[in-house]
């Protein structure tokens, strides 16, 4: 696994993106930290939907908000919640997270000392890609 960045600098801005959650109905706040090729990170925050299925879930935001800039390449991604639980992406946000590799870092976090580290292949090992299309 790749190891030239702050793991604990992801982490911590996972946990200062859960400031913008907007979880009314769950009060389970999610933030995520995604690490660019490019350096830049970007934040998001689970933002809930009174109808569920409308919702959309942090580590999703933080992606879109990145690809909406222009990067398609990832280092990491740092998730982290408000329950003092590590923080799992759901199967939707695997999926999406491995439409652009499935070799980066997926660091899930309890808190901001204890956290541990993944490739997004070993927790989506069979991902739908375009080769299933063909």
């Amino acid at each position: 696994m790749k190891n030239n960045f702050d793991a604990d600098k992801l982490v911590a801005l996972s946990f200062d993106a859960q400031k913008n959650a907007y979880a009314p109905y769950s009060k389970f706040l999610v933030g995520a930290c995604v690490l660019a090729k490019s350096g830049k990170t970007y934040l998001g925050a689970n933002i809930e939907n009174a109808s569920y299925p409308a919702g959309i879930c942090a580590e999703r935001v933080a992606l879109s908000k990145a690809i909406s800039e222009g990067e398609k390449e990832f280092v990491a991604i740092a998730i982290s919640c408000s329950a003092n639980q590590y923080a799992y992406p759901c199967g939707i946000c695997r999926q999406f997270l491995s439409e652009f590799s499935t070799n980066f870092v997926v660091l899930v976090a309890k808190n901001q000392k204890e956290y541990k580290r993944f490739l997004l292949k070993d927790l989506l090992p069979a991902n739908f890609d375009k080769d299933c299309m063909d």
